[in-house]
């Protein structure tokens, strides 16, 4: 009896390991939107790296920086932003090890290059606001707390990746063996602009607790959510109401209510 169940024991440590050490590799997916670097709009080189973008509407007053999900080639979004945004440049940069940008990805360089394209938006626009989609809400939340951002939109977010995690690997402790952590109701912990969040509610990635959670922290007075009934996590963006949630919010003035 005892030998089967030291099997057990060292069977489950073993996946433990496995999964603290590959944990990068089940949260990035960088290999599925490789593209052509001639075919970018923008190069910044952060320690060493070049880490290219696309921009959508140049030469507008006011500018909107977009950080995609964790397998999004947010070239694809050029379109649509397009039509959405006609008053903003739309600023979408690839993380490291996506589309063109050299390097691979892990949170720690993804916040630092945010950081970089927020400053170099805001070098050349009179506002930056933010839009963050799936994994991107963390890294558009660790900007929010450490640039003036007048407005944020939080695509499927999560309140941090630990209860995202730990919810499709309950038999897991998380907690303990996440090191990308992204902590993004902690990081807008006094955050003052206006917030959308926009929710699947079919969402399978994104567990509905993880963004009520995130939501309850947030000032009512100054958020906006928006529950698209029909979406998936994956398809929230072929919601009419998406685009036009999106476009309202960036256009507003005033408060959220």
């Amino acid at each position: 009896m005892l030998i089967p169940l030291l099997l057990v024991v060292a069977v489950y440590l073993a996946m433990c390991v496995l999964v603290a050490l590959r944990q990068r590799d089940l949260m990035y997916f960088p290999a599925l939107t490789r593209a052509p670097a001639n075919e970018t709009d923008l190069t910044l080189v952060v320690e060493d790296l070049k880490l290219r973008a696309w921009v959508v509407n140049p030469g507008q007053a006011r500018a909107i920086v977009y950080f995609g999900g964790n397998a999004e080639s947010v070239q694809f979004n050029r379109e649509a932003f397009a039509k959405w945004f006609p008053g903003h440049t739309v600023y979408l940069p690839a993380y490291r090890g996506y589309g063109a940008s050299e390097g691979e990805p892990r949170e720690a360089a993804l916040q630092g290059d945010a950081l970089v394209f927020f400053d170099h938006a805001a070098s050349r626009h009179a506002t930056v606001d933010l839009i963050g989609r799936s994994l991107g809400s963390g890294v558009a939340a660790h900007v929010a707390s450490m640039r003036p951002v007048r407005k944020l939109a939080l695509v499927t977010p999560f309140d941090r990746m630990a209860s995202v995690a730990g919810h499709h690997y309950p038999w897991l402790p998380v907690e303990r063996l996440l090191t990308e952590r992204y902590q993004t109701a902690a990081a807008l912990t006094g955050f003052g602009g206006e917030v959308l969040v926009v929710r699947a509610q079919r969402d399978d990635v994104v567990p509905a607790a993880s963004t009520r959670n995130l939501i309850d922290t947030l000032p009512a007075s100054s958020t906006r959510v928006v529950s698209l009934a029909e979406a998936g996590h994956n398809t929230v963006d072929r919601d009419p109401a998406y685009g036009e949630s999106l476009r309202a919010f960036m256009d507003r003035d005033g408060d959220t209510r």
